[in-house]
Formats: C-alpha cells, sequence, structure tokens
C-alpha cells in the first residue's frame, strides 16, 4: 500500500486516467473527488458490503417460505386440502 501525504487541492495520478484530487480535510475526514472513465467502477467499500450482506441474507431460506410459496400459488398441503374438499353427495344404491 502506497501511503501519501496530501493538501487540499493537491491530485494523486493512477495510470493515464484516474485522478484523485484532494478536496478539503476536516476533522477525521477527507473529502476526495476522483475523474476516472465511465467504463471504471468506483465503489464505497462499506456500501458494497451492505449490498453483498443484504443478498446473501435474501437468499437464505426461512422454515416457512415452502408454505408461504405454496399458500401464494394457491397450492394446499395434502392435509389441508382434504379438510377443505367438499364431500363427494352419497350416490343412491341401485
Amino acid at each position: 500500500m502506497l501511503v501519501l501525504t496530501r493538501k487540499p487541492g493537491e491530485r494523486i495520478l493512477i495510470g493515464d486516467n484516474i485522478v484523485v484530487t484532494i478536496l478539503d480535510s476536516r476533522g477525521d475526514g477527507v473529502r476526495i473527488g476522483i475523474d476516472a472513465p465511465r467504463g471504471i467502477s468506483i465503489q464505497r467499500e462499506e456500501v458494497l458490503k451492505a449490498v453483498a450482506d443484504a443478498n446473501i441474507a435474501a437468499t437464505a431460506a426461512q422454515p416457512d417460505d415452502a408454505e408461504r410459496i405454496k399458500a401464494a400459488l394457491g397450492i394446499l398441503p395434502a392435509e389441508t386440502a382434504a379438510q377443505s374438499a367438499p364431500e363427494k353427495p352419497a350416490t343412491p344404491a341401485s
């Protein structure tokens, strides 16, 4: 890792097409500006981690997921279907 000390207004060049400019220093934080080509993704690490964690949590199965899906599709469990099925009318004996 390269560690640099910069003052507001000073720049750091990364390769031929990325420029990081120190905009301001406030207490514990430093404001920076980044100029990069559109094709280069610039993400804050904490946001990327939060999205990844949310995606992992969304894929985790919950104990009642199958029942909720069945209910949404109108599919009843076998024991519930048997209980709610209309009774067949008695056929007269011949």
